[in-house]
């Protein structure tokens, strides 16, 4: 069997594999575009199927495409949109600004495997990927249809399931430590009490906090760009195609999406991406902070502050014996890192919207949707992995903290903070108890003293007094 077969597009002969399902336009871009190796994620090819799919079947409504072609191009794309044939998507991420070689090649597969399904011959564009599965359509609206499409569907589907879940543990784990007083640290040094349960409250509160800053992207998220084809006029698509195509998504994913109030601002502007990726942003900061609190929690067991250890996952040296390394933090921190820079990435492809096109599409809905990903993912780890199976080292935490000469802060508005700083200085200094020392500035006994200085009693609002 020969190795290539041989296709023409507007600019010549191409000789692409015989096996392929894509064709000449998608070949030329895997020559042209030797840059990095990174393919666009699946959730985006798949947008783009779900898209096509119900392009087809609203052209077939509008008397624009034969039934049984738009048919066959519906179950194409749906094979797509089910995981099949991401094989046949190799373009580089570094590619043209528009996204067209990727809306081609998603074209050209569909068209080919609609082909197929007809018994036509692959290749020879009976079904045609410009004429048939791209009719109404441009690459400069249906590719940022398709970056809103994929990145709404895989918040719902892995970061919010992700964010709620570590949400829920946390809640849990605050309940299991509403009894524990620990030392509070600020500037990384020791400070005045606090429960662990208020603690683990307060990051669950980031998380909940999170959740709510992504949700309110979502109506901006939900405006689609589809129907302004090449440069937001709508040109060659019919009057009906948007709405009908959006009504039809609707009902397949049930979601409210809705045609976008302005198709110039669409087209060129993506605000909407880089508001979301601010939010993601704003998500890595809450989770590093809780990935960076529980390692240094965890930190020790003997030289550090051991207040907690996280679950022993895996060794965590080559040479040294039995040291265990909080590793989920540590691929967490890394995943927020990511996210960051990309946010970065973001800003500056949004600012290439040059007149009517935005020209950094692909890197675009590459890094917003890795970013949702690595997130939900990362959620759902430290969940999991770490903050389900801490253990409390409460013994060690009690020690710390009635050996901590700071208790002294609740005798402050009694006694003034000049006698209060010698108290807690002399405790530093002669390595004598808080209690001790009190008692002898004070001139009264040490148990009344420790009845002052119960860090159970530091937890809560309000004035001690003596």
């Amino acid at each position: 069997m020969n190795a290539y077969r041989i296709e023409e597009d507007s600019m010549g002969k191409v000789r692409i594999p015989s096996g392929a399902l894509y064709g000449a336009q998608t070949q030329r871009a895997i020559e042209n575009f030797l840059i990095s190796g990174l393919r666009l994620p699946q959730s985006f090819i798949k947008a783009l199927a779900l898209l096509k799919d119900c392009a087809a079947r609203t052209n077939a409504e509008l008397g624009l495409l034969d039934q049984d072609i738009a048919n066959a191009i519906a179950l194409a794309a749906n094979e797509v949109f089910e995981g099949k044939w991401f094989d046949e998507f190799p373009i580089d991420v570094f590619q043209t600004g528009s996204g067209t070689s990727s809306n081609m090649n998603v074209n050209e597969v569909i068209a080919n495997r609609a082909a197929q399904m007809l018994d036509l011959e692959v290749g020879a564009k009976k079904v045609h990927p410009n004429d048939h599965v791209n009719l109404c359509q441009s690459s400069n609206d249906i590719i940022p249809a398709a970056i809103h499409v994929s990145a709404l569907l895989q918040i719902l589907e892995i970061l919010m399931p992700g964010l709620s879940h570590l949400h829920s543990t946390l809640i849990k784990r605050a309940a299991e430590c509403e009894e524990i007083v620990k030392t509070g640290r600020t500037h990384l040094m020791d400070a005045l009490p606090l429960l662990l349960s208020q603690e683990i409250g307060g990051w669950a509160y980031q998380i909940s906090s999170s959740i709510e800053r992504i949700e309110s992207c979502f109506p901006r998220l939900a405006k689609l760009a589809i129907g302004g084809t090449a440069v937001g006029t709508g040109i060659n698509a019919h009057p009906e195609f948007a709405h009908r195509v959006i009504k039809k998504l609707n009902d397949r994913t049930g979601l409210l999406f809705a045609e976008t109030d302005n198709h110039f601002a669409a087209q060129a502007g993506m605000e909407t991406v880089v508001e979301l990726s601010g939010h993601l942003k704003a998500v890595a900061a809450a989770l590093t902070k809780i990935s960076n609190d529980l390692r240094w929690m965890n930190s020790g067991p003997f030289a550090g502050l051991a207040e907690i250890s996280l679950p022993a996952l895996q060794p965590g040296s080559s040479i040294m014996p039995g040291k265990v390394n909080p590793v989920i933090c540590e691929s967490v921190l890394m995943a927020c890192a990511q996210v960051i820079g990309n946010d970065a990435s973001i800003a500056i492809c949004a600012n290439l919207g040059n007149f009517e096109l935005n020209t950094a599409l692909p890197l675009l809905a590459y890094n917003i949707l890795q970013s949702i990903t690595l997130l939900g993912n990362g959620a759902g780890l430290l969940a999991d992995k770490a903050v389900a199976g801490f253990t409390v080292n409460a013994e060690h935490i009690s020690d710390f903290l009635h050996r901590n000469p700071i208790l002294v802060t609740v005798l402050a508005p009694e006694i003034g903070y000049d006698k209060a700083a010698l108290i807690a200085k002399r405790a530093i200094n002669e390595k004598r108890s808080i209690d001790d020392i009190a008692s002898e500035e004070l001139k009264m006994p040490k148990e009344e003293i420790a009845r002052l200085l119960e860090p159970l009693k530091m937890v809560q609002r309000g004035l001690i007094g003596l």
